[in-house]
């Protein structure tokens, strides 16, 4: 029976798909593991819920329990039942990157865990029975620099020299329209540049989007601004490798992976002053950070980074990735609070 029970129950790749993800690529030489829920990329196909439930009722050989790590409302809830009314023999472990007071009925649930690993210092200020705090990290194998940036821009089909884009729902919260706003600031001075919107909008958040399409098609730059849709995460890091500028300027970000997926891939970023992107920016080696809702401030960051990034300047945003944010980095810690649970 599996030791480690990892919880996907998201159909959509979100952001915390990516960081599950990146952990589990690293888990499958560790643990006896299995993946429950939905598919992830380049990891095992995963069991059913129900194929999951069944195998932890059972204690795997030579553990005490098995452990369910769980990431969402949904996990932490079906992990409570088994382990409370089905009686399974498991520990459930949560991983917390809100850097913010979660509502009721989330901390009750978090309340209900067996171990808490927050993503960040002040994430810690927010849950109950934290055991660690381990940053997230990228899969630096997978998102990696391009050998001629140029050329990969090229092969991607887009206009222009060279890219800017931003990645992530779009909706307010998310920044989508400073972005917008910053872009369109932009370029008209940077005739080479194109910027990409990347990201679904979905249900309410529609008419925000087509307010969004028509300030820019009202501006003349619909050529050049382009809203891609949702792109699939097996093609991410092609297109990350390709730009010349990563950017986000969310107005409240609990962690954000995108900085650091631009890292691993030898580009440098600008980000608002939310979620871990501070850190990520290693005192402005990195990235640029700039205030809440700063569209011009964003717009003169991207203007002094967004030419074609030296060699050097790549190799140093990867290294910053490699040696201080790999998702490598991730698995180590979450290991320890793993083996510390099951020493006990």
């Amino acid at each position: 029976m599996p030791e480690l029970f990892v919880t996907n129950y998201n159909p959509h790749f979100t952001g915390v798909s990516a960081t599950t993800a990146n952990v589990v690529r690293q888990q499958t030489a560790r643990y006896d593991m299995a993946l429950v829920g939905q598919p992830l990329p380049a990891c095992p196909a995963p069991l059913s819920r129900s194929d999951a439930h069944r195998a932890s009722m059972t204690a795997p050989k030579d553990k005490p329990f098995a452990i369910w790590h769980v990431r969402r409302n949904p996990e932490m809830r079906s992990a409570i039942w088994l382990r409370d009314v089905r009686r399974a023999p498991i520990k459930i472990v949560f991983t917390s990157a809100a850097q913010r007071l979660h509502s009721a009925y989330p901390r009750w649930l978090i309340s209900r865990m067996d171990a808490v690993i927050a993503t960040t210092d002040k994430a810690a200020e927010f849950v109950p029975h934290v055991r660690a705090v381990v940053p997230h990290g990228v899969d630096t194998d997978v998102f990696c620099p391009a050998p001629d940036r140029a050329a990969a821009w090229a092969d991607l089909g887009y206009s222009g020299t060279h890219g800017i884009a931003t990645v992530g729902r779009i909706r307010p919260e998310k920044g989508t329209d400073v972005f917008v706003d910053a872009m369109l600031r932009l370029l008209p001075q940077r005739p080479g540049a194109t910027a990409l919107v990347v990201g679904r909008a979905g249900g309410k958040f529609e008419g925000f989007l087509q307010g969004l399409k028509d300030k820019v098609a009202a501006a003349g730059l619909a050529d050049r601004l382009l809203f891609v849709g949702e792109v699939p995460a097996s093609d991410l890091p092609a297109l990350m490798r390709a730009l010349s500028l990563v950017m986000q300027l969310p107005r409240y970000e609990g962690y954000g992976m995108v900085p650091l997926e631009g890292l691993a891939s030898g580009v440098p970023f600008v980000g608002s002053d939310a979620g871990y992107y501070r850190s990520f920016s290693a005192q402005g080696r990195a990235g640029s950070i700039v205030p809440l809702d700063a569209e011009a401030a964003a717009a003169a960051a991207m203007d002094w980074l967004s030419a074609d990034t030296p060699g050097a300047q790549a190799m140093q945003t990867r290294e910053i990735a490699e040696t201080h944010f790999s998702a490598k980095a991730e698995a180590d810690g979450i290991g320890a609070v793993y083996r510390a649970l099951w020493d006990k």
